[in-house]
């Protein structure tokens, strides 16, 4: 029963919250929405330890949701790998979040009802996370947009934050259709929206064709473009990725708990989740790879010009996207999921931290009307470093493990789409690197730029701000040296996973002893320290056990520790170089960016105004519909169907109505004459109809 209390310990708590808070006050609030989301939390963590490390998945009965004749869909919480590797990372992030929000939320009149929309939101992505049919997916994926658009457009009294909420919900539904087309066509093929139902019967079904709109298509590969639809637009992937810097607009616990590890991750799981059925969908694969890889590069170029730092970072979660995108794309799903685990852990850091800068300098997210700042909040800026650090991929922080993961996966994959993603993720690795410090420079280094009155009243953030920070640098930290062998696995050469660790060490030893060099790549040898070091290694298949599907020929994780060395030395070479250049440009020749700004002018605007994605959408989209809507509303409702409807009929017995008030006059020989032809009128009818008058 306790195992429960993992997905609904938030829903209870957004429920006591939202009913009981104005009765109780703001701090019954935060105490019972902190304490649900940390009992989530730590049930996550059991979880964790009996379903991934002691590869027992569960399934969890809750009720008959839908019974309609034969078709019966069940409430079920699947707890496999999985599910649970994503149940842990949400809970702990939104745990952070919940405790960060007392302090960051302090002054505010609202703090009972933001912290109830905090747990809600996290129920929905445990719903989503736990589903085990399409249909309970669709509902966790509805109520995460939902609970999003509460959230962002939490202080309503802004024009610019009710309209970012409503700029979300909007988007989001256009990839909604794709997912809702997904669920339909899944139906069709398959004849259930199982989850089981739909794996079992992938490789069945994987030369089947469906006609769609005519046109005759690859049933799988159909089908999986219509739920990448749907991702497309939950994890702001280049085309549906323009509400997500306008989400800033909400408080910043918000953008931490929707750009960190839980909403915009949903696509990403939902792509490892099908995995079954799109290793057999190659075509599909490709377009994901694709979409990962340029907006890995696009949303890079476009942080390195923005000077919010709240945006900074909006963009690098939608670069780090996309190289989640092009590993799931290149069948690397492990690759992908580990990402997404160290990214959660850095990212829910960096805007944490970043709301601890704000909250210092009174509210300002103006990167240039900050700096001289790191002696008067060092613990901040020491997380803000660890962060970056962890975002730049540098050794050995846990962006180092996961994101070179990717990109060996991508190169070792021998396809040109994968080698086109290589190639984009080292470009984007370099100005990841060079935003992160730019970030880390004008923020907290050089002369102080703020007013004065501004700088008097710097100061720390109160422990419930800080501690949360030191709980998420931990993970940045050291997530992704001890999850290293269970999201990698163990090359092939070295099958270890059932030895002992001191059996493992002294095998490894007499192993790389005969080993070649080619066998002996650097991840070995890291495996080999963390061995040493007493951390547990994993095999990959045992930790996803099979809740992840990989065919042997796509398995380029596997393939991923066999490649050229320089293939996995050049994303950390990179890094440092785009490290060196940020120092150079902000701290040591600051004169560089104002030279590359005049001199390369037409390219920083298309990159300062982010491509002209949001003036392309409103000259293309936005006008032509709105001017559409108001044609259809003046020229067709309110004309055509009111005026020949309601309105017209109205009209008439007006017009009759003021012609016959004529007659009202007050003068007896009117009313007389009236009265006669009405009489005449009456008796003639009565003639008539009875045949007393018949003119024939």
């Amino acid at each position: 029963m306790i195992d429960y209390m993992a997905v609904f310990a938030p829903l209870i708590a957004f429920l006591l919250a939202g009913l009981l808070g104005r009765k109780f006050g703001d701090a019954f609030s935060q105490v019972v929405t902190c304490a649900g989301v940390l009992l989530a939390a730590m049930i996550s963590v059991k979880l964790f330890f009996s379903v991934v490390l002691g590869m027992s998945p569960q399934t969890l009965p809750v009720m008959t949701w839908i019974s309609s004749g034969d078709f019966e869909v069940a409430w079920t919480l699947r707890m496999d790998q999985l599910s649970v590797l994503m149940m842990c990372v949400v809970n702990i992030v939104s745990a952070c979040v919940h405790f960060y929000s007392i302090g960051y939320m302090s002054h505010d009149e609202s703090k009972s009802r933001f912290m109830a929309y905090l747990s809600l939101f996290t129920f929905a992505m445990l719903m989503l996370v736990t589903a085990d049919n399409l249909l309970q997916l669709f509902f966790g994926w509805e109520g995460v947009g939902l609970a999003s658009y509460l959230l962002i457009g939490f202080w309503y009294h802004k024009p610019s934050a009710n309209a970012a909420s409503v700029k979300a919900f909007i988007v989001n539904r256009v990839g909604d259709l794709g997912l809702t087309l997904g669920i339909m066509t899944a139906f069709v093929i398959f004849g259930t929206i199982q989850f089981d139902g739909i794996f079992n019967a992938a490789a069945s079904k994987s030369s089947d064709m469906f006609t769609f709109f005519g046109y005759e298509f690859h049933a799988l590969t159909l089908l999986c473009l219509l739920l990448f639809i749907g991702a497309v637009g939950k994890s702001a992937q280049l085309g549906l990725h323009t509400w997500l810097p306008d989400a800033m607009e909400g408080p910043t616990p918000v953008s931490a708990l929707i750009h960190a590890a839980t909403m915009v991750t949903a696509g990403v799981f939902l792509v490892a989740r099908f995995s079954p059925v799109f290793e057999y969908a190659p075509d599909a694969l490709m377009v994901v790879c694709l979409f990962g890889a340029v907006t890995a590069f696009v949303a890079a170029t476009i942080g390195m010009t923005q000077f919010d730092i709240k945006r900074v970072i909006a963009y690098s979660t939608m670069s780090q996207l996309g190289y989640m995108f092009f590993a799931l794309g290149v069948s690397a799903y492990s690759a992908a999921m580990f990402h997404l685990v160290t990214h959660a852990f850095f990212k829910a850091l960096l805007f944490l931290g970043a709301g601890s800068v704000i909250h210092a300098m009174s509210n300002e997210q103006d990167m240039r009307k900050m700096g001289g700042i790191w002696k008067l909040i060092p613990f901040t800026y020491i997380m803000m470093w660890i962060g970056s650090l962890a975002l730049a991929g540098v050794p050995f922080f846990a962006g180092y493990y996961s994101k070179d993961l990717i990109l060996e996966s991508a190169w070792a994959s021998h396809s040109w789409f994968g080698q086109f993603a290589y190639w984009m993720g080292i470009a984007a690795a370099a100005m990841t690197a060079f935003y992160s410090w730019r970030l880390i420079i004008m923020t907290f280094h050089g002369k102080p730029r703020a007013d004065h009155h501004v700088m008097d009243h710097v100061h720390e953030s109160p422990a419930v701000m800080t501690v949360p920070l030191a709980v998420l640098a931990i993970g940045a930290m050291f997530s992704g040296a001890v999850l290293y062998g269970g999201f990698s696995g163990v090359p092939h050469e070295l099958t270890l996973h059932h030895a002992s660790s001191g059996e493992m060490a002294s095998e490894l030893e007499e192993e790389m002893e005969i080993a070649t060099e080619d066998q002996i790549k650097t991840p070995v040898r890291e495996e080999v320290m963390a061995t040493v070091a007493g951390l547990p290694l994993l095999d990959k298949e045992a930790f996803f056990g099979k809740s992840i599907f990989v065919q042997k020929v796509n398995d380029t994780v596997a393939a991923a520790h066999h490649v050229a060395t320089w293939v996995k030395i050049l994303p950390v070479i990179d890094a440092g170089f785009g490290l060196l250049m940020a120092y150079l440009a902000y701290m040591f020749i600051p004169s560089i960016p104002a030279f590359f700004v005049r001199v390369f002018k037409p390219i920083y605007i298309l990159l300062y105004r982010k491509w002209f994605f949001d003036e392309i959408y409103e000259a293309v989209l936005v006008k032509p519909i709105v001017a559409l809507g108001k044609g259809l509303w003046i020229g067709g409702d309110k004309a055509l169907i009111d005026g020949l409807g309601p309105d017209g009929i109205a009209a008439v017995c007006r017009k009759v109505g003021q012609m016959v008030s004529k007659f009202q006059s007050g003068f007896v020989y009117q009313y007389a004459f009236v009265m006669m032809i009405g009489l005449l009128a009456l008796v003639s009818w009565i003639a008539f109809a009875t045949g007393l008058l018949n003119f024939s």
